[in-house]
């Protein structure tokens, strides 16, 4: 009878891990946007998530390389300034949501590729 249980069991985990895989799949980057700002992620991490020496130590959240599941982590249980997210506050479809959002902004430029930024830099 263990036997049944087993693939039963493997079947359940099978099933959860493609729905969350599905889940994540369907966020929406539109919504992120508005879950991003709605919760006030953007007074620190500014509208495109670039970030700010002041706030955020220059971290770029725009384009991140953390898998979402990391990104999940950090956010619900954050080091340094950043207040957490927990699920009561933000739930998981709008983190993915956010998360989505942020993966949707172009990565920041070089700094040799803004005129403004060459003209400060030491020659």
């Amino acid at each position: 009878m263990h036997f049944v249980h087993v693939p039963l069991a493997v079947a359940a985990v099978a099933a959860t891990l493609a729905f969350s895989q599905v889940s994540a799949g369907a966020a929406s980057a539109e919504n992120g946007k508005v879950e991003f700002v709605k919760h006030g992620c953007w007074q620190c991490h500014d509208f495109e998530g670039q970030g700010s020496n002041s706030t955020s130590a220059g971290r770029v959240l725009a384009d991140t390389q953390l898998p979402l599941e990391a990104f999940e982590a950090y956010v619900r249980d954050p080091s340094g300034g950043m207040p957490p997210f927990h699920k009561e506050i933000l739930s998981d479809s709008a983190l993915a949501d956010i998360y989505a959002y942020l993966e949707s902004r172009p990565a920041p430029k070089p700094v040799k590729d803004i005129p403004l930024l060459n003209a400060l830099q030491p020659h």
